[in-house]
């Protein structure tokens, strides 16, 4: 898929505090969130595990991540996030997107919500 970016706001789950909001890489070979540690921190989202994942390079890493409220399009999800290095893109992963009835139209590189979430 082509490169699409979105307007994101992830805030911690109790929404108390400021929301850090970005231009997020729409990512669906990616399945978490990823953005900026100091960014996480700053908006209250607290580290609850460490997991390693794949790059795109194909080396292993591993990173914090936590769970936090996903905001985009109308739409409101919770999700994992992953503290990455504090000059990472922010990628908006693929559970994120299907989770809020949100896909990307493989020809025009645009998100459309869904008619219906699909349940069965």
């Amino acid at each position: 898929m082509g490169l699409t970016h979105i307007t994101v706001a992830l805030s911690n789950l109790r929404a108390d505090r400021i929301a850090f909001e970005g231009e997020f890489l729409v990512d669906t070979g990616g399945i978490d969130c990823l953005a900026p540690a100091k960014a996480l921190v700053a908006a209250g989202i607290d580290i609850e595990g460490k997991d390693v994942y794949e790059l795109a390079n194909g080396a292993l890493v591993e990173y914090p991540y936590g769970f936090a409220r996903v905001l985009f399009m109308g739409a409101e999800t919770v999700g994992k996030v992953i503290f990455g290095p504090d000059d990472c893109e922010p990628l908006l992963g693929v559970v994120a997107l299907e989770s809020t009835g949100i896909g990307v139209d493989p020809v025009s590189h645009t998100l459309k919500r869904m008619a219906a979430k699909p349940l069965k």
